[in-house]
């Protein structure tokens, strides 16, 4: 069972979805405005939120723009927008899934709880070599790469002392990375360790990594920290 909170200004459809995330279990709150949205976050936080983009004071996108500066919480964007672009444009803004309608409810259930599973800390494999760690663990303090500090208990990350506004996803797979530092992690594991999916369009692993480089001040023609070796995978590693 999750909190969910439900932004959709329709009354039809959001009397239509609360029925039915209730009836999978879930403890569903509502908001049919995006202010009021962004109050429910900051006040009691849900484990995920469900988002709709046509809302009659704020634009979703903005909605979103303004939860990620506040909030890891996931959100699972629910819209009749269904241009590639756009999709694209708001995976990059933060969101963490995307889905088109009409859509059936069962659908946005079983989204839910994909969402929710890959919301979970990620596990960071022990680098070859390294002391044994049970599989699944957490690494147990901060990992230094450089002027780059990663806090996976504290999910915090910091570039030269400056503390960085990531996403969850984004810290996630930084950590990882982190923890397997001058290593080259190839997108397999990455999917299956950060992802924890078989499958995930390349585009998505690329569009974390891109808003990555660009909060570390980089950029893919002239990387620091993020090294791209091309057909093998992805290394973090100090400048030198």
């Amino acid at each position: 069972m999750a909190s969910v909170l439900l932004v959709e200004d329709d009354p039809v459809i959001r009397a239509a979805l609360i029925e039915v995330l209730t009836e999978h279990g879930h403890v569903v709150r509502s908001a049919s405005q995006g202010f009021e949205a962004l109050r429910e976050v900051t006040g009691r936080p849900p484990d995920v939120v469900v988002l709709d983009l046509g809302l009659p004071d704020l634009d979703g996108t903005d909605v979103l723009r303004m939860l990620r500066g506040i909030s890891r919480v996931p959100v699972v964007v629910a819209t009749a927008r269904d241009d590639d672009a756009e999709v694209i444009r708001l995976l990059n803004a933060g969101a963490d899934d995307y889905l088109v309608k009409p859509f059936s409810g069962g659908q946005l259930a079983a989204r839910l709880g994909a969402v929710l599973r890959r919301s979970a800390p990620a596990p960071y494999a022990v680098p070859a070599g390294a002391a044994a760690e049970p599989r699944g663990r957490v690494a147990a303090g901060p990992l230094r790469v450089g002027d780059l500090l990663v806090d996976p208990p504290a999910r915090t990350a910091r570039l030269a002392g400056r503390e960085l506004r990531l996403t969850r996803r984004e810290f996630d797979l930084l950590a990882y990375l982190a923890f397997h530092a001058d290593q080259v992690v190839s997108r397999r594991r990455i999917l299956t360790d950060v992802w924890r999916q078989p499958y995930v369009e390349d585009q998505t692993i690329d569009v974390h990594l891109s808003a990555l480089r660009r909060k570390l001040g980089e950029r893919a023609s002239q990387p620091r920290y993020l090294h791209t070796v091309r057909g093998i995978g992805i290394k973090l590693a100090a400048p030198r």
